[in-house]
């Protein structure tokens, strides 16, 4: 399967990049997945009523970021929790690539959402991203999922070191885990559902 990680976050070696990276260690130890990470440390998608993406005139991170998400099955989002909400740049970045040009972005996918806190929180960015999400989904006629279980990564930095390596509580091994293992159960499923509907 492909899967994309993407982590919201701007900031250099920010948590969100920590669990994405994280994550990708887990899925590349199994050994049955094709894996990529786009990191929004280079974003550069104007904000609505500022500008537009342009097919043809792409940046470089415009294209990495499209070109890890119209290849994957599974996409994952990875949100800071700023002030109890999603990060602008992430609902930016489906508002502006929620339109017919990328209509496809959103068509043969799972989705899964992960909120990221250096306390204890997350559930409201995962919430948000999956709104709005879903209601491009909706609006383009597609046919993807969200992933119904999210995570909230408590305490991220205690868990995870910058290179994605877990050195902390065995609950948070636990859960993510458990999450990962729950998401990629649906994105099987789907992924072969869609498959048998080709034939």
């Amino acid at each position: 399967m492909k899967i994309t990680l993407i982590s919201t976050s701007s900031r250099k070696n920010s948590n969100s990049l920590r669990f994405v990276s994280y994550i990708r260690n887990l899925l590349i130890n199994d050994g049955q997945h094709e894996v990529s990470i786009v990191s929004f440390e280079e974003y550069d998608i104007p904000y609505v009523g500022q500008g537009s993406v342009k097919k043809d005139a792409l940046t470089p991170f415009q294209s990495e970021l499209i070109s890890a998400w119209e290849s994957a099955d599974l996409v994952l989002f990875a949100m800071p929790e700023y002030n109890w909400t999603a990060p602008p740049q992430a609902t930016n970045a489906i508002h502006q690539l929620g339109g017919p040009g990328f209509k496809h972005l959103f068509d043969n996918k799972v989705f899964a959402m992960v909120g990221i806190s250096n306390g204890r929180g997350g559930r409201q960015p995962a919430l948000d991203m999956s709104t709005v999400v879903n209601k491009i989904i909706s609006f383009t006629n597609s046919y993807s999922i969200i992933s119904p279980k999210l995570y909230e990564s408590h305490e991220t930095d205690k868990n995870i070191d910058e290179n994605g390596h877990f050195y902390g509580h065995e609950v948070y091994e636990r859960t993510a885990k458990a999450f990962l293992e729950y998401t990629l159960n649906v994105a099987q499923r789907w992924v072969g559902s869609e498959q048998l509907a080709a034939k």
